[in-house]
């Protein structure tokens, strides 16, 4: 019979590394961590065993986290020797700072995260988008959308815009989104993978990154062309149709911890 330390125990590190991105130290969050783990100890019946073990782990946690008026207020300016990412973290409201980082950096779906965190999947698409919000404050940039489908497009823009940030053009071929980039340098490319003319969304972008780094979102209905396992692939990849918070957290993400694209090779 496993035991409830032997299920826990995977996900320790993760507990630990979403602990430190709260606190903005590594002590501070082990702190929280072990008072976690003591509470386990002291009543296990507190673990929620209707849920998964990572999200009933996660769950606790906030539950302690929040349960402290100290940790609903405001953070104190980040030391001068923190991260870019860690400043920008502290300057996020507390409860959105705990959605974007439940999805974007620890990988819970939206419906998952809105459970660790106690919440109507309407309030935690709330919080989500706060957070975005409030992350475009820091980086807002300006965007450039390679989508044939005008109506992919309109919606793509309207919640790029959402968010804070611009959309400058919007490209319908590999030809137009090079052109487009050259005349505009976007901060963010959101690409398609089958283009209008029958050209490539992947060539565009490849072309684009030979000339600079980028940070890329792909937003296809045939991710099976870019996740072949036989390249490097996008670190940012949306299947269509997509859900808005979704879009709007990849874009926080990519954007937030300045991840850049990289080249992919042809075969």
């Amino acid at each position: 019979m496993t035991t409830l330390a032997q299920t826990i125990l995977p996900h320790l590190p993760y507990l630990r590394r979403f602990a430190r991105s709260l606190t903005g130290r590594q002590d501070s969050g082990d702190a929280y961590v072990a008072s976690v783990l003591e509470t386990l100890i002291a009543d296990p019946s507190a673990f929620p065993k209707e849920m998964s073990p990572r999200s009933a782990l996660y769950r606790l946690f906030l539950k302690t986290w929040n349960s402290l008026a100290v940790n609903a207020a405001p953070s104190a300016p980040a030391a001068s020797y923190a991260s870019p990412a860690d400043r920008r973290l502290e300057a996020i409201t507390p409860l959105p700072r705990q959605a974007f980082l439940l999805v974007a950096v620890e990988g819970f779906s939206t419906g998952e995260a809105a459970s660790v965190l106690g919440v109507p999947a309407e309030e935690f698409a709330r919080l989500l988008d706060q957070a975005a919000r409030e992350i475009a404050e820091q980086v807002a940039t300006e965007v450039l959308i390679i989508e044939d489908e005008p109506l992919i497009a309109l919606d793509l823009e309207e919640v790029v815009t959402s968010i804070g940030h611009t959309v400058k053009r919007v490209a319908r071929t590999r030809r137009e989104a090079v052109a487009a980039f050259n005349a505009i340098r976007p901060g963010l490319i959101l690409a398609d993978i089958q283009l209008a003319d029958g050209s490539s969304g992947l060539d565009a972008v490849n072309d684009i990154l030979g000339q600079t780094d980028v940070p890329v979102i792909f937003i296809t209905a045939y991710p099976e062309q870019v996740l072949t396992g036989l390249r490097p692939e996008p670190t940012f990849l949306i299947p269509k149709p997509f859900r808005h918070e979704t879009v709007k957290a990849v874009i926080s993400q990519a954007l937030f911890f300045e991840m850049k694209a990289t080249k992919s090779r042809r075969i």
